[in-house]
């Protein structure tokens, strides 16, 4: 489907459809027919693909040959289905052991393909642990997403990095766990920040015994799988016991231990009792067809969060049909908890729970209680679900209007579907990025995103005289750069798309140094040199219908030069320059064929521009930070064949510096421990030209 949303088409008579329309129908139909007749009654999983070989539809079954048949009797199906046929031109099977494992496979599948006749769970985002690590002396308190690799113990999932966040620090307080990584650890020689504001206990100077500190990490450990009230018992008759002793600044410290488990346990509005791990699922939906799946972590007899849904799916679809989908796409990167509560059973429960429990390699129970506390809960995550969804229906009818408004001040046809916004970021030409963010209708497409690291940049000191060889870099005046000449492409007349596109090359010519344009023509012309390779028809939904460009005249001149070489005359494209002085408010829109313009300070279409010019602004600064940090990082050791961390450390130990390692000579290079004559001679050769 095109969006998170539901398909909004209306149900026609099978009857009145064009005759065009039931041709392609018994087409395909006529595909599935002799798909069939080869078909084992066996279980497994099909795709059913149109013909650019896109699948459109993943589905399982217990006897492929009798599931796959109905679709040959297209006008018993609904309308859905019945354009699902239409638009199939082959199917793939994979046959499975049991039904079980076709269900695995499905739910897979769908994720890997996303097909649009599916219940889609687009936001499906790995989930953050607590890790107490435990391949080292002191262990540390860390986030950490991903695979679980490292050696320790993981807690979780937690719904949210903020939720994470908002522990480990109330964790530190409590436990005063060090949160360094083991390299800062090892390189200490005093304490740092963390133990001057009581989060750390510095085990890293001996501030504090290694036993004592196994037992801070033993107390954290029962906390985190549930055994708070111990804990707090144990450090209440502690504080008292100190402060019985006249222990004043003990009893202070403990006090305030006690307090950070407090705030811990404080944030959870929902408890279960008796419960020490389960997933709570309320899937909620409207008449429109619109839906939201609310989920309730709760791990270790704690309140780990809860995180909104919203899948796509047909307008017909049942919640018990969408809550086996979502669970299915749900758990199929993350283990199943012992036990999961629902507001509704889902479709096929009992294949389900199978399934899941195969999944955990346990025992998994889905439930959907009527009453006592497991049924409050579920209404509490209902109510959150109906709110989540009204919030989301409103945002979506104000999001439709901006974009009406949008298509208005642009003179577009109709309302764009997909915005994208571009810009620069370099300091002085160094470490140069362009970037692109996306919008539509359901707000930042986030997973659109893009940057670009520019090619080929020059210096200016490469093209100065060498009278002036210290002559400092900094970026060129608008009026340097509005006279630069703007290279053309030379493209034979009766050239194709093909090689019109192969001339055009995006790395040529070379970027100077804060060349603003430059960069910009570079950035788009790899960004639309792309879209014309991968999707030339344009029905991939990779093109934008309006392209916003953080600039003034001149770079709306270059983004339009760029179209013109790469033969594209469709796409709107506008360009936003800042105010005088930079002020928010007073910015100026340029389009091609229009005089500059602004908009009332209090536009709500003005506030909308400047939200997508300030995301695309921290996309691409975050982009150029990173680069930066790395460069800063980066050793000119970095660059020598063979030499790995272990010697890189050994040489700088040896010779205290990368500039010492690169004037030493080979006598001295083989005398460093590890280092051997080859790799020697392959440092000194690296650095002197040999």
């Amino acid at each position: 489907m095109s969006d998170d949303w539901t398909d909004t088409e209306t149900p026609e008579d099978s009857t009145e459809a064009p005759r065009a329309e039931r041709g392609r129908l018994a087409q395909g139909a006529g595909v599935i027919r002799e798909k069939v007749k080869t078909l084992p009654n066996s279980p497994g999983v099909y795709r059913m693909m149109n013909a650019k070989g896109d699948v459109l539809y993943v589905g399982k079954a217990r006897d492929l040959k009798k599931r796959v048949t109905a679709y040959t009797q297209p006008y018993r199906q609904g309308n859905r289905i019945q354009r699902m046929i239409s638009e199939t031109a082959s199917m793939e099977f994979v046959t499975t052991h049991t039904e079980v494992e076709a269900l695995l496979l499905e739910a897979n599948l769908i994720k890997r393909y996303m097909p649009r006749y599916n219940v889609l769970l687009r936001d499906d985002k790995s989930f953050p642990y607590i890790l107490i690590t435990g391949d080292h002396p002191a262990p540390q308190l860390a986030k950490h997403r991903g695979a679980r690799n490292r050696p320790g113990e993981y807690f979780g999932p937690f719904a949210s990095a903020g939720a994470v966040n908002r522990t480990i620090v109330a964790l530190q307080r409590a436990f005063l766990l060090r949160p360094c990584s083991d390299s800062i650890f090892a390189a200490r020689t005093r304490p740092c920040l963390q133990f001057q504001i009581k989060r750390c206990s510095a085990p890293c100077v001996g501030r504090i015994t290694e036993a004592d500190y196994h037992g801070l990490v033993q107390e954290a450990h029962s906390f985190l799988t549930g055994k708070s009230d111990a804990v707090k018992l144990r450090m209440s008759a502690e504080m008292q016991q100190a402060s019985d002793a006249l222990e004043f600044e003990k009893a202070a410290r403990l006090r305030d231990r006690i307090q950070a488990l407090a705030a811990i346990q404080s944030r959870q509005d929902i408890n279960l009792e008796n419960v020490e791990e389960a997933d709570i699922i309320a899937a909620h939906q409207e008449e429109s067809g619109h839906s939201c799946v609310q989920v309730f972590f709760f791990r270790n007899n704690s309140n780990y969060g809860s995180r909104a849904y919203f899948p796509a799916h047909d307008r017909q679809a049942e919640v018990k049909d969408i809550l086996a989908a979502f669970m299915g796409q749900f758990y199929e990167n993350k283990t199943p908890p012992k036990l999961i509560l629902v507001n509704e059973m889902p479709a096929e429960a009992a294949l389900l729970t199978e399934a899941l429990s195969l999944r955990a390699n346990r025992k998994v129970e889905i439930l959907a209680p009527q009453r006592g506390d497991k049924r409050k809960a579920l209404d509490h995550a209902l109510l959150n679900a109906k709110d989540a969804l009204t919030r989301r229906m409103a945002e979506s009818a104000s999001q439709t209007r901006l974009l009406a408004a949008l298509a208005e001040l642009f003179k577009m046809e109709q309302p764009p579907k997909r915005i994208e916004v571009y810009d620069n970021s370099h300091i002085s030409g160094t470490n140069p990025y362009g970037a692109m963010i996306v919008a539509g209708p359901e707000g930042f497409m986030k997973n659109q995103y893009r940057k670009y690291s520019i090619r080929d940049v020059t210096r200016k000191e490469e093209e100065a005289e060498e009278e002036t060889p210290e002559m400092p870099d900094g970026p060129q005046s608008p009026e340097g750069l509005a006279e630069a000449p703007m290279p053309r492409f030379e493209v034979e007349p009766n050239a194709s798309l093909e090689q019109a596109i192969a001339t055009i090359d995006p790395a040529r010519p070379p970027v100077t140094a804060g060349d603003d344009y430059a960069m910009m023509r570079q950035v788009l012309t790899r960004r639309f040199n792309r879209a014309l390779k991968e999707d030339p028809d344009r029905d991939k939904g990779l093109w934008p219908d309006l392209v916003l460009i953080d600039g003034g005249q001149g770079q709306l001149n270059t983004v339009m030069q760029v179209m013109a070489d790469l033969g594209i005359a469709d796409v709107c494209v506008a360009s936003i320059a800042k105010g005088p002085d930079r002020n928010a408010g007073r910015e100026r829109f340029f389009m091609p064929g229009r005089e500059p313009f602004s908009l009332d300070p209090k536009s709500p279409v003005l506030y909308f521009l400047q939200r997508l010019r300030d995301e695309a602004h921290r996309f691409v600064i975050g982009a150029h930070r990173a680069k930066r940090s790395k460069e800063i990082r980066h050793s000119i050791l970095d660059d020598v064949p063979g030499i790995g961390a272990k010697r890189k450390k050994a040489l700088l130990l040896h010779f205290g510096s990368a500039r010492a390692v690169s004037q030493a000579g080979l006598s001295d290079l083989s005398a460093v421990p590890g280092v051997s004559e080859a790799v020697a001679k392959k440092i000194y050769d690296h650095f002197h030209g040999g």
